[in-house]
């Protein structure tokens, strides 16, 4: 089968062909139709759980990605061979990713049955993106009475995030250059700012002189962070997907702060599935490329400045 794989860590990602798996036991072989590329997929190749997994070379890339069921192993209850998922794939210990013709996952793992209609590359953008979105929202506990700034939310997670707040009926400031401010008021943003038009917190407090409640960031470093924080009224709450919160020093300032920790499952899946179906959460997919490109596309992403999901037809 064909797969885009690293030789090892560090490896420019590359064409190769390798023997089509079966399903083990508990487990279904998905047939990929897209992948969905997430940033996770360079930092992996780069090397990035060298220190924490042993992983299995040729490895190869991708998490996201949606398909049909072309077998199934032994025991399998709950899918049957033809039926359409998504979900995630990625598993390091056994080299295995979803940048495949075939994958094996387990029936009981991070994946479900696609959403009524939805096409596979638009089912393969969901996944990661749309999944921290809506943990990131849970971890902020939003309410209608509040308001909330996404930082970064031109890219997949940050278009999610604009969608899942708007949801919970707080008010949604997002960052966004002026050329994206209109899609991003489009999927529920009450009002825009402008990173590279002057300093995001004089720009808030223009119009929110006494602070916000919560901050969804999946953009900032630790001297972002911290300086945003400033906004932040009173037993505020700061979700980052970087890693830049000091948790203690948020309690300190009479914040909480939360660095999230990715924990995808059937269960968040079928609850994007329930919103995707009832019109309720876009997935904008900026481009599509075949799996030879995947190289190419990734030094892309690598290089950043994202305005959707970028998928790979397999």
């Amino acid at each position: 089968m064909r797969a885009i794989a690293v030789s090892e860590y560090g490896a420019t990602p590359a064409p190769t062909h390798l023997p089509r798996p079966e399903p083990g036991p508990g487990e279904i072989l998905v047939k990929m139709i897209a992948a969905g590329l997430n940033p996770v997929d360079w930092k992996i190749a780069d090397g990035m759980l060298k220190d924490a997994v042993e992983a299995r070379f040729p490895l190869i890339l991708g998490q996201d990605g949606a398909g049909v069921v072309e077998a199934v192993g032994p025991g399998v209850t709950r899918m049957g061979r033809g039926e359409q998922v998504y979900g995630l794939f990625r598993d390091v210990e056994r080299g295995i990713g979803s940048y495949a013709e075939y994958v094996p996952v387990r029936e009981d793992g991070p994946v479900a049955r696609m959403p009524a209609g939805m096409i596979y590359t638009q089912a393969a953008a969901v996944p990661t993106a749309c999944g921290t979105a809506m943990a990131m929202v849970d971890e902020a506990e939003l309410d209608g009475g509040q308001t909330v700034l996404v930082v970064g939310a031109t890219g997949g997670v940050g278009q999610a995030l604009v969608q899942l707040a708007a949801l919970t009926g707080a008010k949604v400031i997002a960052t966004a250059r002026d050329d994206m401010a209109g899609t991003i008021r489009r999927l529920g943003a009450d009002e825009t700012v402008d990173h590279s038009a002057g300093d995001l917190n004089d720009q808030v407090l223009r119009v929110h002189d006494d602070g916000i409640d919560a901050i969804l960031d999946v953009a900032s470093d630790t001297q972002g962070t911290e300086r945003l924080a400033q906004l932040l009224r009173p037993g505020g709450t700061y979700v980052s997907t970087t890693w830049s919160v000091n948790p203690d020093v948020m309690e300190a300032q009479g914040h909480r702060g939360v660095n999230h920790v990715g924990a995808p499952s059937a269960e968040l899946l079928d609850r994007l599935s329930d919103l995707i179906d009832a019109g309720e959460l876009r997935v904008t997919v900026e481009r599509e490329v075949p799996l030879e490109a995947a190289g190419d596309a990734l030094a892309d992403n690598r290089a950043g400045g994202a305005r959707g999901k970028t998928v790979i037809r397999i």
